[in-house]
């Protein structure tokens, strides 16, 4: 059970799908619909990090839509060891397509008129991002913050404090009224978690 995000411009229908885990033809023939029915241009792929549940459908979105493909540069190991991350979940992993671009906090997505910022927050994986709309009020946190709980660290590259440094600094900095939407579970915001969260409070 991993969420799947797309986001897009209202004005400009301009669109980008985050951590795609789509893994089965049911789940892809909902994606395309979804993309159909709102009649999205689909502009970016991304990936938060490269864990094996977040890029199982990679390969699917970039051959139907061909949109421009972004990872964390610091998550190449777990991208190029896609296989293995597979095998050890017993999980099948279409060849990846290459990626076009890295995130860096020093370039914001551009979606219509909308900007994403790309906040640094590693310690789940070495290299994850956090996607930051200030002016629609959202966050999509990965596998970094979940509602009442944090990512896991035990998994390759894995850092506790690293998670907890990039939470605080990162993401308990945004406001609180910020809604965030996790890569696993529902979603909450940045004031519930800095009450609520027992890793955190």
């Amino acid at each position: 059970m991993e969420n799947t995000y797309v986001i897009w411009d209202e004005e400009t229908s301009e669109a980008a799908v985050v951590d795609p885990g789509m893994s089965d033809a049911n789940e892809e023939q909902e994606f395309i619909s979804f993309i159909k029915e709102k009649n999205l241009k689909l502009k970016y792929q991304i990936n938060t990090h490269c864990h094996i549940d977040h890029i199982l459908g990679v390969a699917f979105v970039k051959e139907k839509y061909d949109p421009v493909y972004l990872i964390p540069e610091e998550d190449l190991l777990l991208f190029e060891n896609a296989e293995t991350q597979g095998q050890m979940f017993g999980v099948a992993v279409n060849k990846l397509p290459k990626p076009d671009k890295f995130l860096s906090e020093n370039e914001n997505i551009i979606l219509g008129n909308e900007s994403i910022v790309n906040l640094f927050t590693p310690g789940h994986s070495p290299g994850e991002f956090s996607l930051y709309a200030e002016e629609s009020n959202f966050c999509i946190t990965g596998d970094v913050l979940f509602k009442e709980g944090i990512g896991r660290t035990d998994l390759l590259g894995g850092d506790y404090e690293t998670l907890i440094n990039s939470i605080r600094s990162k993401l308990f900095t945004l406001p609180d009224e910020v809604v965030i939407y996790p890569g696993h579970g529902d979603d909450s915001t940045i004031g519930y978690e800095k009450l609520h969260n027992p890793f955190l409070v």
